[in-house]
């Protein structure tokens, strides 16, 4: 099943991202000039809007000023033929961005994504993340020589003589788990992260490490934040998550026993959770996770099955 056919958000999007064709940059030049081409500008992570907090797509034609001013400008891809970039104009002040872009304010994707389309949020955020990778990536981790980007933004190479070392995009996956409890009545564990609001709870997650599999970190984050050992584990699905380079894989798991140990350091503490208490949450009007998340996902089609 497709990401978008689940309900995630940033996922789905519908651009071609014509790996073909740009590597080459002459066809990257054409085609911004060419008057269909759209530009998408951004400052410091965030989208620029309209009045309206509607995301400003300018003509790339008529932004030649805009382009002459931008840290970094990427290709993302086709749209029906039409060409998308995204500008980054950070290294402006904040006031100064916004009247390059005709732009009321500059916003946080997630912000906006209850107002987007499912394949406007999926391009807002590939843009944000992509734009993001570069401003860290000026310079050789190998010889400490600049960099400059190529592929329409999808690569950076050393200028550095004789190393010439290319920089990819990287992509930082993480696990998210809906863990359940063996036996009736079906529960499941959620926990209460360091720094979080009193009363607020959520799955369970963390970052895969050198050298493990997906499954193994789903096994040694469950031991170490919760004291949590599992019979077995499916996989639900996975979600783009550019803030500012994530991949969240969600699981389902079922834990050995009912016994929890919070680390104190990550979590503070950790309960189960029935579906009626869950279903209660939501009648208070307290939200299952974030409602542009997999964890909110994972938590609403487990209080909606029956058992």
């Amino acid at each position: 099943m497709r990401t978008d056919e689940l309900g995630l958000a940033y996922g789905g999007g519908w651009l071609d991202r014509a790996g073909a064709l740009r590597a080459d940059p002459g066809w990257i030049a054409d085609r911004l000039t060419d008057r269909e081409s759209v530009l998408l500008p951004f400052w410091q992570d965030r989208c620029l809007v309209s009045a309206e907090r509607s995301p400003v797509r300018l003509p790339a034609v008529e932004a030649a000023g805009l382009l002459g001013d931008a840290d970094e400008t990427v290709f993302l891809g086709l749209d029906s033929g039409r060409a998308v970039f995204a500008a980054d104009l950070s290294g402006r002040a904040e006031r100064e961005a916004l009247e390059l872009a005709g732009a009321a304010e500059a916003v946080d994707v997630r912000a906006l994504v209850g107002g987007l389309g499912a394949a406007d949020a999926a391009v807002q955020a590939y843009a944000k993340g992509l734009l993001h990778w570069h401003r860290g990536q000026r310079y050789c981790g190998g010889c400490g020589a600049a960099t400059e980007a190529r592929d329409g933004g999808h690569t950076r190479s050393c200028t550095g003589p004789g190393c010439g070392r290319l920089l990819f995009p990287r992509i930082e996956p993480a696990v998210i788990v809906l863990v359940e409890s063996p036996g009736e009545p079906g529960r499941c564990l959620l926990a209460r992260h360091r720094g979080a609001p009193e009363g607020s709870w959520s799955t369970l997650a963390g970052f895969v490490e050198v050298g493990e599999s997906l499954e193994d970190a789903v096994r040694r984050e469950l031991a170490e934040e919760a004291g949590v050992t599992v019979a077995g584990m499916a996989y639900q699905g996975s979600q783009a998550w550019p803030f500012p380079a994530g991949l969240m894989v969600g699981f389902r798991a079922t834990a050995t026993s009912t016994e929890v140990r919070v680390d104190g350091e990550e979590l503070v503490d950790a309960r189960w959770f029935t579906r009626e208490e869950l279903r209660a949450r939501v009648a208070e009007g307290r939200s299952l996770g974030r409602i542009d998340s997999i964890d909110h996902h994972l938590l609403a089609s487990w209080v909606d099955r029956r058992s």
